[in-house]
């Protein structure tokens, strides 16, 4: 059985519960913990679903909102079946399925 984990950035959510509707808001509360991020990065972090968030990004977030990264990213695991394709019952030996060279005669 295979597991299939996802996750949910839940940012926007979190401001929205907390009153903070603009991004422009969300800036100099960044700013006063250490983290230097401008408009236009902290925008895509609200609106968009980030890759890679730095420890300190998180840690200054969950300082602002008094919540814990749980709160901020809503992760999912699940089992998923594994697909079996015709003949998976055992491994192909593709030597035996491959046509043997053909071999030319020179004439002189």
């Amino acid at each position: 059985m295979k597991r299939q984990v996802s996750y949910q950035w839940r940012l926007r959510e979190v401001m929205a519960t907390h009153g903070m509707f603009t991004i422009s808001d969300l800036v100099p509360l960044l700013v006063n913990r250490g983290i230097n991020l401008s408009v236009s990065q902290v925008h895509r972090l609200a609106t968009g679903v980030p890759e890679r968030l730095s420890l300190p990004v998180l840690a200054a977030l969950c300082d602002i909102f008094t919540c814990t990264p749980a709160e901020l990213i809503a992760t999912k695991a699940e089992n998923v079946a594994i697909r079996k394709t015709a003949g998976d019952e055992s491994p192909v030996n593709l030597n035996a399925r491959r046509p043997k060279q053909a071999r030319f005669r020179l004439e002189a």
